[in-house]
């Protein structure tokens, strides 16, 4: 069961049994990522809760926070459906690269396709910090490029407990 909580008439908050979550790490992973997690195709609340417990199950990544979760209206591309976005904080021992393809098989894993830019999806998988690094690359860009600008980030990073 969702908790809505409208902040604006294009901006609404929903709080569930795992969004928000937090616990103390107990596995000795040496990085800590932040990643933003959203889409707009299907229940995307719902598979936001199978992310969260394929996350929990993993060996390789250690869940420690979500967010609530933010209805927000789509950027770029605007004519498709509001997308529901999230923060995951997790720790592991991949580095930022092998992580990032990691997360791409994940997004896979969750059915989805890669069309052209902005376009609707399932899940959207985006390492917005990596253990306060900072990469710049063709693939990969941390911090996330214009993370700060983002309704769909700060929302729900200033939803946490950080």
């Amino acid at each position: 069961m969702h908790i809505k909580r409208e902040l604006s008439t294009k901006l609404t908050l929903f709080r569930s049994s795992r969004f928000p979550y937090a616990r103390y790490p107990k596995k000795n992973f040496r990085y800590v990522a932040t990643v933003g997690i959203g889409g707009n195709l299907g229940d995307v609340q719902r598979r936001f809760e199978h992310l969260f417990y394929f996350l929990k199950r993993s060996r390789v990544v250690e869940l420690l926070q979500t967010s609530l979760i933010l209805q927000n209206p789509p950027f770029g591309y605007i004519k498709q459906d509001d997308f529901f976005n999230s923060i995951m904080i997790v720790k592991t021992d991949m580095q930022a690269r092998v992580f990032l393809d990691f997360l791409m098989r994940v997004e896979k894993k969750f059915s989805r396709k890669r069309s052209f830019a902005n376009a609707p999806r399932t899940l959207d998988l985006d390492i917005i910090f990596f253990d306060n690094r900072s990469i710049n690359t063709k693939k990969l860009q941390v911090p996330h490029k214009e993370w700060h600008k983002r309704e769909s980030v700060v929302i729900p990073l200033a939803s946490m407990s950080l």
